[in-house]
């Protein structure tokens, strides 16, 4: 059986509990602990859950925020075992969305 691993990150929650509401603010407080990131790099760090991090950066987010890094990141079970079939595909972790037909309509005298 294979067991998923998903996670939840609450960077801009806990921004957010802090006051701090502009991805900007983090620029300084960053650069102050020794973390140089440009403000499109923190943007990203704010408003998507990274995929790689530096521990310097987890620790230096953790004291600008005074949290932990159970706080910023939360660990999730996102699907339950999965049976593992002999050809080495199983069972998909999302549902496949429905797929829907748009029509598109001109507008009259065209």
């Amino acid at each position: 059986m294979i067991k998923k691993m998903g996670y939840q990150w609450h960077l801009r929650r806990l921004m957010a509990e802090q006051e701090m509401y502009q991805t900007t603010d983090l620029v300084p407080l960053l650069a102050e602990r020794g973390i140089v990131l440009s403000r499109e790099q923190v943007f990203r760090l704010v408003t998507q859950p990274p995929q790689r991090m530096s521990m310097d950066t987890l620790a230096a987010l953790c004291d600008i925020l005074g949290c932990t890094p159970n706080d910023l990141v939360e660990v999730q079970v996102v699907n339950q075992q999965v049976r593992k079939t002999a050809d080495g595909g199983g069972e998909p972790s999302a549902p496949i969305p429905m797929v829907r037909r748009t029509s598109i309509r001109r507008p009259e005298g065209m």
